[in-house]
């Protein structure tokens, strides 16, 4: 790492994500690791600064996370938020409770050291965002209070050993000024450089691979979404042509995309394509499969297995040239990786993604994931600094199993081919209303719930399709869309229409949390 960087350690909290964000934003290199981190991973990022992050847990019980106290004598500075508050004041010697009074939501807190450079420029009042059942009853030596709320301790200070934390989250968006805040941590205190841009994150990948690949081969898992093509297009500026990108139709593709994406990647982006029709192998394994999970980890073990055999393949082809094909590239992202695996503190997996839960233990292939700590707008940044067109660089989000993870149930020929037809007319009439790059995903769902209707003075029997519209910034949260009434009436009444099999059409308003935006 030669960048400044902000090391966060993870105790569970639902925000943990969002400060890595308001760091990277201020373009500071942000890594998140487990709490129970060892000193030397920590130390392997080269920190400028440490935050610990808020959690569910009470640092007084048994099964409080095993975090290493001596991270708060590394000589870094640290910031605690909310249970960090409350892990320094309980391991430094002062005292936490369940608090009296509890603080969920807004609460005003009162700056009592505006000289202070965590309050730089801050209000002597500000508006936050609490969430905390437990409280500091007395300080460690050492420390004083900096802030307070009408009920509670809301920031402590020893600037000698170079501690600060507060109890409200300054990394949400409710609390008033928390930008700044996190800005004063990472710059006035931490003294960090803006040097985290999205060129030098091309530099320095383009570098790292190239060293790491060598003068070795590489495939890459291609699928035509954003995600792999950035990926695609970072390897293939490393390496050139000893990257070989692999399409694979898995069956469950939107309807003519393994024709489409093949001529956008090749047109437009220059890449080495080899396209695979695989879509026989991967529905023969999901047959009589409806366990969303098992779904995920049989697409990902497929895709792995076909790219083993696209690997012997191309080194066949190499005949007794002594060339290898080690490499698989993937664009996984942050948020795959924390929804499908709890290394980042007592947090409880979401899901397996096929591409990281979902792979199998014994893989042949060494991975390169280069996008693997970026958000979904991090990573379309990067493609505008690599010069990649628009069209795919705004494309909406496709998971990777495809629809399989949008048919509810069992994944069959008859079912992906109805809701082909259903998503393709979804997508055709949020274009025509001129909302398709406003949205950040929309699309349909098969339900495997069939109701009664009538066309044509006949009886029906038919399964209903479920609408998904959301908007988010990264995948991890997200808000379902007020379509325009027009716009749902016309959607409805083309799938009721065209698409023989489905009789019913009904609009998801659930937000994530608490649903997911995928329906499995």
């Amino acid at each position: 790492m030669d960048t400044s960087s902000i090391v966060i350690l993870d105790f569970g909290s639902q925000y943990t994500q969002l400060i890595a964000r308001r760091i990277r934003e201020q373009n500071v290199f942000s890594a998140v690791l487990p709490c129970t981190a060892s000193l030397e991973e920590i130390q392997a990022y080269k920190p400028c600064g440490i935050i610990l992050s808020g959690g569910p847990s009470s640092v007084y019980d048994a099964d409080a996370p095993p975090a290493d106290p001596r991270v708060l004598d590394m000589g870094l500075p640290v910031l605690g938020i909310c249970y960090g508050l409350q892990f320094i004041t309980y391991h430094l010697g002062g005292k936490v409770r369940s608090a009296e009074k509890r603080e969920y939501g807004h609460a005003e807190a009162y700056i009592e050291d505006v000289a202070n450079p965590l309050f730089a420029g801050l209000p002597a009042s500000v508006n936050v965002w609490m969430s905390h059942g437990d409280e500091a009853l007395e300080l460690p030596p050492g420390f004083r209070r900096i802030a307070k709320t009408a009920n509670a301790i809301a920031g402590i200070a020893n600037p000698e050993r170079r501690i600060w934390a507060v109890q409200f989250h300054p990394e949400v968006r409710h609390t008033a000024h928390g930008a700044e805040l996190l800005h004063n941590f990472v710059f006035h205190i931490c003294q960090a450089k803006p040097d985290w841009t999205p060129e030098h994150f091309i530099q320095s990948t383009v570098n790292a691979i190239r060293e790491k690949v060598g003068d070795g081969h590489a495939i890459c898992a291609l699928s035509g979404g954003v995600d792999s093509s950035v990926a695609a297009v970072l390897v293939d500026r490393a390496i050139g042509d000893r990257l070989t990108c692999v399409f694979v139709n898995n069956g469950v593709l939107r309807k003519n995309e393994f024709f489409k994406v093949q001529e956008n990647l090749r047109e437009k982006l220059g890449l080495n394509l080899v396209a695979v029709d695989a879509s026989s192998r991967f529905l023969s394994r999901l047959a009589g499969v409806t366990d969303p999970e098992k779904k995920r980890k049989i697409i990902g073990n497929e895709f792995i297995s076909v790219f083993d055999d696209e690997a012997a393949r191309i080194l066949q082809s190499f005949g007794d040239s002594g060339k290898e094909v080690a490499w698989l590239v993937q664009g996984t992202l942050y948020p795959d990786v924390i929804e499908s695996s709890s290394v980042k503190g007592p947090s409880q997996t979401i899901k397996s993604h096929h591409n990281v839960g979902g792979l199998p233990e014994n893989m042949k292939l060494k991975l390169i994931e280069p996008l693997r700590d970026l958000f979904k707008d991090e990573v379309r940044r990067i493609g505008a600094d690599l010069g990649m067109p628009q069209e795919i660089l705004q494309r909406q989000p496709f998971p990777g199993p495809g629809l399989a993870v949008r048919i509810v149930g069992e994944v069959t020929p008859e079912r992906v081919a109805l809701l082909q037809e259903a998503d393709d007319i979804v997508v055709t009439e949020i274009r025509n209303a001129g909302l398709y790059q406003q949205i950040w995903q929309s699309f349909a769902v098969l339900l495997p719930v069939k109701s009664v209707g009538v066309m044509g003075d006949q009886r029906t029997y038919a399964y209903t399709c479920a609408v998904r519209a959301v908007h988010s910034d990264d995948g991890m949260t997200a808000d379902w869309v007020p379509l325009p009434y027009d716009v749902l009436k016309k959607v409805s009444s083309r799938i009721v229409n065209e698409v023989r099999g489905i009789n019913r059409v009904v609009y998801d308003i659930t937000s994530k949390p608490p649903g997911t935006i995928e329906w499995e």
